[in-house]
């Protein structure tokens, strides 16, 4: 007579088997008991006057009454007194004479502003104050109507 055809390798394959679809089915009833119980309510997260998720409705009494006419959803508008001044001042840190270009440091900002040799209004070198104004250049601001500060 012949050896079984079962071999280790094939009963050990069975067991795992056996064991995946056990615990699968063990998953699926626990699924299923879940949605029994909580739901859709256990899911539920509420802000609270601190801007903090909790598990606890608000209380209405402590709720505070805000004015439509109170709430700014953009920028205020400004006065026609609010304008900032447009010349501003700083320092001619750089310049190359042979390019024909240079940066200003702002004086409040202390931002670098290109600036061209075409823009200056006055004999300036480096290192001198100067009065500008800032406009979009095609890399970025660039300062314009350079002239030497008084």
């Amino acid at each position: 007579m012949g050896r079984s055809q079962e071999s280790f390798n094939k009963k050990e394959l069975q067991k795992k088997k056996e064991k995946k679809r056990q615990e699968k089915e063990k998953k699926r009833l626990a699924r299923k008991e879940s949605e029994k119980k909580g739901g859709l309510d256990d899911m539920i997260a509420y802000v609270d006057e601190n801007g903090m998720l909790t598990d606890t409705p608000p209380d209405p009494s402590a709720r505070k009454k805000t004015k439509a006419e109170d709430i700014e959803i953009s920028i205020p508008r400004q006065g026609p007194g609010d304008k900032p001044d447009p010349i501003r001042r700083g320092r001619l840190t750089f310049f190359n004479d042979s390019k024909g270009y240079g940066f200003i440091r702002d004086a409040e900002t202390q931002d670098s502003v290109f600036v061209h040799v075409n823009e200056f209004q006055d004999d300036i070198m480096e290192g001198n104050m100067v009065t500008f104004e800032v406009e979009k250049g095609p890399k970025g601001p660039a300062a314009v109507r350079v002239k030497l500060s008084k």
